[in-house]
């Protein structure tokens, strides 16, 4: 059943699947002049370059993507605007318990601001602010779960604990035991209308947007710093370097930052009937408690998005257009999709997709400056930066500018995550956490390894 509910599957993002998908802007052919390039077509360049522009309309900024804006993570993620900064309260608190406080309101404010941002500049994004719930199918689940609510709460944020009949009141699935719902602290979108919109943002403002001009090299240029293109090149005062999990233009990056595919597929549009099988009145996005798992959502037309699980690096970070599919993948996301929901067998998945993120050891952005503070950057989301990347974006800025701000002062700015170790340790340690990390959600053990990892501050997850 749950192979043939992909065998007609399209090999292709869904939300890039649009006829509202804009034209592509011109290559770069020439060297432009500015204050400030951003290198990066994503939502980090895109909110970077709108932010700079709306602080000083006077500023002259250019933006450049190897392809065209929201091609790649920005465009083809599940659509989750998490106000977390930090991948989670439990995260934030194992590494920034002093901030954490802090951090939480931020973030909110940064939630807060992208929501309005959208409606001032009139962005067409089925943008739904539902909340998340995080589901458990295990009793250590439910247990965890109470900590994180009693947490929450002392942090004020308004939160409700589902026992097992609450949690499938929301949703139904005979797999869950309990829930935790973030009411507030989240929203859905469609993600390529949020990049398309913020395109069109960021030209309403004067900035140059040059798509199809992959950034080649960097280096000093008297007082500024030129980009190189493949035919030509930006000169400018400052660069932006919002590069995702793309090779790094700076080689110091790289060793903070791996490359991940992550995957995900969506239904054709579930009936009233089959709807009314679920529950999900509340549309919230939802997402399992576990190392490896999975997010999922319903789009504007109710069908059900669903992703992640795995998370497969490959040696040396390789990063190629044909990795984006992977059909064992599809495979076991469709036969896991059908033990939470048996009472949608016969439904067929109409799209399935994958592409490469950039994640970091504390599984959120960090930042930096180079090239005598000339060039900024910000990366390393881990899959959560759909939101966060506006906060990354705005941050950079000040740093580039030397602002000083509630943000630039904290040790989680200030701070870059432990690099990780070169190949062909790299490899081996990720292969050998993924299953440890397999091997506890199977048996609710931690084993050495981990343990290890915890200790020194070291992480991958899916």
């Amino acid at each position: 059943m749950y192979l043939d509910a992909i065998a007609d599957a399209d090999p292709y993002p869904y939300w890039l699947d649009d006829v509202d998908e804009p034209d592509s802007n011109s290559t770069l052919v020439r060297i432009e002049d500015c204050d400030l390039a951003v290198v990066g077509g994503g939502y980090t360049g895109l909110w970077t370059a709108i932010i700079a522009k709306e602080r000083n309309p006077a500023r002259d900024v250019v933006l450049i993507d190897a392809f065209s804006v929201g091609s790649a993570a920005s465009g083809r993620n599940g659509g989750f605007l998490e106000s977390s900064l930090t991948h989670g309260v439990a995260n934030g608190m194992s590494r920034f318990p002093d901030e954490l406080g802090r951090l939480e309101q931020l973030g909110l404010e940064n939630l807060d601001a992208i929501e309005a941002a959208i409606r001032r500049y009139g962005i067409d994004c089925d943008y739904e602010r539902t909340g998340v719930i995080d589901v458990t199918t295990s009793e250590q689940g439910v247990v965890d779960f109470a900590d994180d609510f009693a947490l929450l709460s002392v942090l004020g944020q308004d939160v409700e604990l589902l026992d097992e009949q609450a949690m499938r009141q929301q949703v139904d699935s005979p797999t869950y035991r309990g829930g935790l719902w973030r009411k507030g602290r989240a929203a859905l979108v469609d993600p390529a209308r949020l990049a398309w919109g913020l395109k069109a943002a960021a030209e309403s403002h004067g900035v140059r947007i040059y798509e199809d001009s992959k950034a080649t090299a960097l280096r000093k240029d008297g007082g500024g710093v030129l980009v190189k293109t493949p035919l030509g090149g930006v000169r400018a005062t400052k660069v932006a370097l919002a590069t995702n999990a793309f090779k790094p233009l700076l080689r110091r990056i790289g060793r903070y930052i791996v490359p991940v595919y992550d995957y995900a597929m969506v239904t054709e549009p579930l009936s009233s009937s089959q709807m009314a099988e679920i529950g999900w009145s509340g549309r919230q996005g939802l997402s399992d408690y576990a190392n490896q798992f999975h997010y999922y959502r319903l789009t504007e037309d109710n069908r059900i998005l669903w992703g992640g699980y795995d998370a497969i690096y490959h040696w040396r970070g390789k990063v190629n257009p044909l990795l984006e599919q992977r059909p064992e993948t599809f495979a076991l996301l469709s036969q896991h999709f059908f033990e939470t929901f048996p009472q949608l067998e016969g439904t067929k998945f109409t799209h399935v997709w994958g592409g490469a993120i950039d994640t970091s050891t504390r599984f959120s952005v960090f930042w930096g400056t180079a090239l005598s503070r000339r060039v900024g950057y910000a990366l390393g989301y881990t899959g959560l930066g759909a939101a966060a990347a506006r906060f990354g974006g705005e941050v950079m800025l000040d740093l580039l500018d030397g602002n000083q701000t509630k943000a630039t002062s904290l040790r989680f700015v200030q701070k870059k995550p432990l690099p990780f170790p070169p190949e062909p340790f790299r490899f081996l340690g990720i292969q050998a956490t993924r299953w440890a990390l397999g091997h506890e959600d199977r048996t609710g053990k931690r084993n050495l390894w981990l343990r290890l990892l915890d200790r020194l501050g070291l992480g991958f997850d899916s």
